[in-house]
């Protein structure tokens, strides 16, 4: 019998901060159990960060009609996220505000069937 595994957001990010980035899309990934894409944004100090956004399963971005190419590389976009906890630039994605101004919303219990535009 197939069994369902998935790590607990709470554990891995810390969901008493929420941190704004914005920046340029340098890679998007497509892989299970999680899209992946990656934002490199300036700091205050002219330094760069590059921080990896989880996103949901390809499978549930598509089901919900959203297409592979939503995002391109060299994308300008907006992101509010949830750290990880251990201070690693990974986070998890709760919205993303994509070139043409429209929000995705990735909210922390989220279903299938409720849309993310």
């Amino acid at each position: 019998m197939p069994m369902l595994a998935h790590h607990s957001v709470r554990a891995e990010y810390d969901v008493s901060k929420t941190i704004a980035v914005r920046g340029v899309v340098t890679k998007i990934v497509w892989m299970n159990p999680h899209a992946h894409s990656w934002v490199e944004m300036k700091n205050d100090d002219g330094t760069v960060s590059d921080w990896e956004m989880e996103l949901p399963a390809p499978a549930a971005l598509m089901n919900e009609g959203v297409k592979r190419d939503f995002l391109k590389q060299g994308d300008r976009v907006a992101v509010s996220l949830w750290p990880a906890r251990d201070g690693s630039r990974l986070a998890h994605t709760l919205t993303l505000t994509l070139p043409d101004g429209r929000v995705m919303n990735f909210p922390r219990e989220w279903t299938p069937g409720r849309g993310l535009l």
